[in-house]
């Protein structure tokens, strides 16, 4: 599939087999949308709006409001290709999404999904 056949897809067509894979292992669908927020800005009426808009995703990556600064933490293989050496940057947030969403299904805990420091107890 070409980069541009990839870039044109609707984000509305993408999300809901994010959502069912996820659900697949007994995860939610407000996990999935904490992992979208978190990595793009988008508050949940953002995300919503882009959903109902059906924007592609090169226009809902470009439209995303501050992307999260803790993306290099986000490291690994989607699809047989290591995420941090995509070379594309479109297509490497899409790998991105792809592998926070593979991680949600492998059961990872949400703070390691999301690169957060556990929270000691004191």
């Amino acid at each position: 599939m070409k980069l541009e056949r990839v870039f044109a897809m609707k984000f509305s067509a993408v999300y809901p087999l994010y959502v069912a894979k996820a659900e697949r292992k007994q995860r939610t669908k407000a996990e999935v949308d904490q992992v979208i927020r978190w990595l793009t800005g988008y508050t949940a009426a953002g995300l919503a709006k882009q959903l109902k808009r059906e924007v592609d995703l090169r226009t809902f990556f470009a439209e995303a409001p501050t992307p999260n600064p803790n993306v290099a933490l986000i490291t690994g293989v989607v699809c047989g290709v290591r995420v941090e050496q995509v070379e594309d940057p479109l297509m490497q947030k899409i790998r991105y999404l792809d592998k926070l969403v593979d991680e949600l299904a492998k059961g990872w805990p949400m703070e390691k999904v999301l690169r957060k420091a556990p929270v000691s107890a004191r």
